[in-house]
């Protein structure tokens, strides 16, 4: 499934993708994806290829959210969480700092 996302994010040229294993952080879910988009459409845009691709590749997402939006979208599929977020947002929220990853470790 990681790989479906990965390529969905590199078919839409998502920007400063970062993946956290937060197994040992989180009960919620085992992996993380962070990606930035260059607008709020193209961040719509984006979340919208990740879910079509992952059902195309037959699972199905638990939710979606934010796609009305744009401002940051977040793809739920379970063991894995994506993030998109426009940069603005990304920079506000800071989820890698709030996880516990510093850059190096990002």
């Amino acid at each position: 499934m990681i790989s479906v996302v990965r390529n969905a994010l590199d078919d839409m040229k998502a920007k400063d993708v970062v993946e956290l294993d937060v197994t040992e952080k989180s009960t919620v879910t085992d992996r993380m994806i962070i990606a930035s988009g260059t607008s709020k459409r193209h961040v719509a845009s984006i979340g919208q290829h990740v879910q079509e691709e992952v059902k195309h590749s037959g699972l199905i997402p638990l939710g979606i959210e934010g796609q009305d939006t744009g401002e940051w979208v977040l793809v739920d599929l379970g063991d894995l969480v994506v993030h998109i977020m426009m940069p603005d947002a990304r920079s506000f929220y800071d989820l890698e700092r709030l996880w516990g990853f510093d850059e190096d470790e990002a």
